[in-house]
């Protein structure tokens, strides 16, 4: 008689799933999420030094790279809801790797500059959580929670070294030499890419013959979503405008640039644990009300960075934005799964991208206009970027229970969506 196979289960470190969550870890690492935000204001110094351009001119290239981002990410989610992972997100890790490098032969136009960001926006989504997160999930239900935080942890890894990357190589070869040298690493996420992330083709068949359909229009009339996506608006402004100014603001405070460098790279540390305390609770705790204490850990990092007059505490302040917002990059994915269930997952998170993204192109270009006005960083002016924050944490209050927990289905939610749950 035959002895009986037994498939790993997802508490098993052999089950496939692992192994598709490690090659996403990797490459989300070196995506444009660890490298674009995170490095940008290590280059701001440079660039105004080597061309005269202003810090508010500069910042507009971050602002070109997000808005079209913002544009992409449904584009890319729509594809990735359709399409193999592989078939996005190789070609896009390549010409973001292209890109990057490009940017060492920047000469004194700074429409290349602007060009060179809006390449990286077009793609740069393609190369970081938004691909990667749906393959992830087909294979996940009771462990998906700690699945995405471990997604996540990618860019936090990633948000650690990159900037002491670069901060070493500007420092000892020049601003030119970074730029190659990130090119140069955000190849690293090709051959994992290739070889593991795939979708589960089990869990792919079931939305496939569910008779209720998921339309985005409909999805736009709920409050859920737009509940979802506001504080997404509202927390990107605030954390990207601090994060991108971030080095310059400290070493304009007498910080050395190795301590500025530091809180950089502290903010990936931070956003590890945050995103790793997250998932956890997350497969616990009701998810609002874990968003709501992450977002509020964020905005008294602000609070603290406003003020910051040296190196500790510029670094205790980016330690707790950093873990506020690695955490709430976990609850988003987490809470449109919980919503609206899997069958359109990536178009829905690439929408909350754009939410993302519009509030990410505002907030630095903010903080740049406000420095070439008073020619310094205002204690005032960086406490206004917490504002937003508390705002988006109050808003987590008005997001209902799970359609699963109901014994009926919420006019609020999309008809049927409660028996079209998660993938």
């Amino acid at each position: 008689m035959p002895r009986a196979t037994h498939k790993p289960t997802e508490s098993a470190l052999s089950y496939t799933g692992w192994r598709v969550t490690f090659a996403a870890f990797i490459g989300v690492m070196v995506s444009f999420a660890a490298i674009v935000p995170y490095t940008f204001s290590l280059f701001l110094s440079p660039l105004q030094l080597s061309f005269g351009w202003k810090r508010e001119a500069i910042s507009r290239g971050f602002a070109i790279a997000a808005l079209t981002v913002a544009v992409c990410s449904p584009v890319l989610g729509s594809l990735l809801d359709r399409l193999p992972p592989r078939r996005i997100i190789l070609p896009c890790i390549a010409i973001f790797a292209c890109g990057m490098a490009s940017l060492a032969l920047l000469r004194g136009h700074i429409a290349q500059f602007y060009a060179t960001y809006l390449l990286l926006g077009i793609v740069g989504n393609g190369t970081a959580q938004l691909a990667y997160s749906r393959a992830v999930l087909t294979w996940f239900k009771r462990r998906r929670g700690l699945a995405l935080a471990i997604v996540l942890a990618g860019s936090g890894t990633g948000s650690i070294l990159m900037p002491l990357l670069a901060q070493h190589v500007i420092a000892t070869h020049g601003w030119r030499s970074a730029y190659l040298v990130l090119g140069s690493v955000a190849l690293l996420g090709l051959p994992l890419t290739a070889l593991l992330v795939r979708n589960n083709a089990a869990a792919e068949v079931a939305p496939l013959e569910s008779s209720v359909p998921i339309a985005i229009g409909d999805v736009f009339k709920t409050s859920i979503f737009w509940f979802i996506a506001i504080p997404v608006l509202l927390s990107a402004l605030s954390l990207n405008g601090a994060i991108a100014h971030l080095s310059a603001l400290l070493t304009g405070r007498s910080v050395t640039p190795a301590s500025a460098a530091f809180a950089l790279s502290t903010l990936g540390l931070s956003g590890i644990v945050g995103r790793l305390v997250t998932g956890h609770l997350l497969d616990r705790v009701f998810a609002p009300m874990v968003s709501m204490t992450v977002l509020l850990i964020a905005a008294s990092g602000i609070v603290i960075v406003a003020y910051a007059a040296s190196g500790p505490m510029g670094i205790f302040g980016a330690f707790l934005i950093g873990f506020g917002a690695g955490s709430e990059a976990d609850v988003v994915p987490y809470l449109l799964a919980k919503y609206f269930g899997g069958r359109r997952f990536s178009t829905l998170y690439g929408l909350s991208w754009t939410a993302y993204a519009v509030g990410a192109a505002f907030g630095p270009v903010l903080m740049g206009r406000a420095f070439d006005r008073a020619g310094s960083y205002l204690p005032t002016t960086v406490l206004l970027l917490s504002l937003p924050l508390f705002l988006a944490a109050f808003l987590q209050f008005l997001l209902p229970r799970y359609p699963e927990d109901l014994s009926a289905p919420d006019p609020a939610i999309l008809p049927g969506i409660a028996s079209d749950f998660l993938l």
